[in-house]
């Protein structure tokens, strides 16, 4: 910084002395460091290929890589070859995907993670109650696709608070939410605050749908974000929690966010007059591609990185039965 406070630059414009937020936690969850791994010890197990269901988490360069190594994502199980291998995604997958591999003879390893088989769960059991079940998400999200596939003349989407008009149930008196767990901690809140407005009686999941993962990484961009001229959030489009953070960091007071998948996407102009760039990744974000954007911003000036803890995590699941069962083998 000059005396006077103004931005000094180098001879071709690059910003000197500007300084980074970098959020903690960010990147994988145990959710998708748990699926990845279950590829990848699945490849070493098996050989390739291996078939996948879907991405196996929402982010372009891990099934880039994973597909280097033997990989093969398909849209459904008739994909597959009969008698192959078949890993479902860690969003879940409805009941009926998986009666279909049976009737192939797929042998199935479901990387769904816990969190959402805790969702898929609670439906079940709300269902067979007799339940109303109001899933809040998002239309198409194949975490949602899987839930409702779990009850699907229970269920009901709602796709955020304008969505809330739309509902219509049996018994106003017996209904329940749930929650896609990649969503807005904010817009969810407000979302169900619209539906108790319609439905008093309203009732909540037994514990937060909404994972431990999504809620820390939404924190941590809240505590940069009033702070930052500009957030740049590592992840792909395609990831719900990913597209959150970019939007919880313009909520909670940042000039400008942006979601890139690599540094390369990053263009120069964003940087100009910017003083502090916020840094934090979607929960399917290898740190790689952060430490690519941290070398990116260093080459143009930005080169004191503050690191920021919100919350320590210690998360850890056990990779899926039907792999640790082959791996003792």
């Amino acid at each position: 910084m000059t005396a006077t406070g103004t931005r000094e630059t180098g001879e071709q414009g690059t910003a000197k002395g500007g300084k980074v937020l970098l959020a903690k936690p960010r990147g994988y969850c145990a959710g998708v460091d748990r699926a990845v791994q279950t590829v990848e010890k699945a490849l070493e197990l098996y050989g390739a290929p291996v078939y996948v269901r879907k991405q196996i988490v929402h982010n372009k360069h891990v099934v880039k890589t994973l597909e280097g190594l033997g990989a093969i994502f398909v849209d459904e199980t008739d994909d597959v070859p009969e008698g192959a291998i078949v890993i479902f995604s860690a969003h879940g997958v409805a009941p009926v995907v998986h009666d279909k591999a049976a009737e192939r003879n797929l042998k199935t390893i479901d990387a769904t993670c816990p969190l959402v088989t805790k969702v898929h769960r609670e439906a079940v059991r709300f269902a067979k109650d007799d339940f109303d079940i109001l899933l809040i998400g998002h239309q198409g999200h194949p975490e949602v696709i899987g839930t409702s596939g779990e009850a699907p003349a229970h269920i009901q989407l709602v796709d955020g608070p304008a969505d809330v008009s739309n509902v219509t149930v049996r018994d106003p008196d017996k209904i329940v939410w749930l929650s896609q767990t990649t969503l807005s901690v904010d817009e969810t809140n407000e979302t169900v605050d619209a539906l108790r407005e319609r439905f008093p009686s309203l009732q909540s999941p037994p514990s937060d749908d909404i994972c431990y993962a999504t809620q820390n990484r939404q924190t941590a961009i809240r505590e940069i974000a009033a702070r930052a001229d500009l957030v740049i959030v590592v992840g792909s489009r395609n990831s719900s929690n990913s597209v959150r953070l970019v939007e919880v960091a313009k909520d909670y007071g940042a000039k400008d966010g942006r979601l890139v998948d690599y540094a390369e996407e990053i263009d120069p102009a964003w940087l100009e007059g910017v003083e502090t760039v916020g840094v934090s990744s979607g929960a399917s974000a290898p740190d790689i591609l952060v430490r690519g954007v941290l070398d990116f911003l260093a080459a143009h000036g930005y080169d004191d990185v503050e690191e920021i803890e919100s919350v320590k995590e210690h998360m850890v699941f056990a990779l899926p039965h039907e792999l640790r069962k082959d791996l003792r083998a």
